[in-house]
């Protein structure tokens, strides 16, 4: 990979990380198209710890109020009692127990289905698939259901829900944005609390992916069919910088917007990667897995 593909995957991977359109899907595509190899689920992970970053920058205000809940809950601060120390009473505390509870499935399984997810999963025939019908289900929750929840109406339950649908996004074209998303609009949260959530959950499983990933690769770097590490740091540093632009402009967009742009593009792009499957240009299993 050299810097220009770097490049390209780093831009590819800001504006898509925080998109219900899936950015695995669309490294997966493009990176076999400008590169002729499927750059990887390795390459996937790390890149995220640059959107992660930009996460960590637009909601550091968030996320030292919920931090500095949690630990003032968890030493007793609050009440020395089991519920003062799980939140009672603290909307702040409750959402980083919430978020915990919530990154749970999306740990088991990625450790359970990592082999499956470094390969057979990567197949772009599956990334079709998830890309059309978990589109279609976004478009017709976000449809029906009415806006009713805000964050501080967060339950275990929800949490734990919103867990199971980061979860799915381990299968290249679900996307975890449109998963959790769909799963908030399906539980009646509006689609700015939907998202905000999304971002938050996202932190300890993208962030502990990338660097998981990071570290059982560092001895693949360079090798023949790899990304070499100045191309993945280059792609992660664009898909910060892009990425946190893509923040500020998705959440002012679903405050006044439905989600239905973002349900018709994941049809066409889908329909997109049929046609170069089916011309040849695209390989199903990719050259890199």
């Amino acid at each position: 990979m050299n810097a220009w593909e770097a490049l390209v995957l780093g831009l590819v991977q800001g504006l898509t990380e925080f998109l219900p359109i899936s950015s695995s899907a669309h490294l997966r595509v493009v990176g076999e198209l400008i590169g002729d190899v499927d750059p990887g689920a390795a390459f996937t992970a790390i890149t995220q710890i640059g959107t992660e970053a930009a996460v960590l920058l637009y909601f550091r205000k968030d996320i030292a109020r919920i931090v500095s809940a949690w630990w003032r809950a968890l030493v007793g601060r609050n009440g020395t009692s089991a519920a003062a120390r799980f939140g009672e009473g603290d909307a702040d505390a409750r959402m980083a127990w919430w978020i915990a509870l919530g990154s749970v499935p999306i740990v088991v399984g990625g450790l359970l289905l990592e082999d499956a997810i470094d390969t057979s999963l990567r197949n772009l025939w599956i990334t079709v698939g998830t890309l059309t019908v978990f589109g279609i289900l976004l478009g017709v929750i976000d449809r029906v259901r009415p806006q009713e929840r805000e964050l501080t109406q967060l339950t275990a339950g929800h949490a734990v829900a919103f867990g199971f649908a980061q979860a799915l996004a381990l299968v290249p074209g679900v996307s975890r944005s449109g998963g959790t998303i769909t799963m908030g609009r399906l539980l009646g949260y509006t689609r700015e609390a939907a998202a905000r959530y999304s971002f938050l959950l996202a932190i300890p499983a993208v962030l502990g992916s990338g660097l998981y990933k990071l570290v059982g690769s560092l001895d693949e770097f360079g090798q023949p069919g790899t990304p070499g590490v100045g191309a993945t740091l280059l792609a992660t540093v664009v898909a910060f910088v892009v990425g946190y632009v893509v923040i500020v402009w998705f959440l002012k967009l679903v405050s006044t917007r439905s989600y239905l742009p973002f349900v018709v593009y994941r049809i066409l792009f889908a329909g997109v990667v049929v046609v170069l499957l089916l011309g040849g240009a695209l390989t199903a299993a990719g050259t890199g897995v």
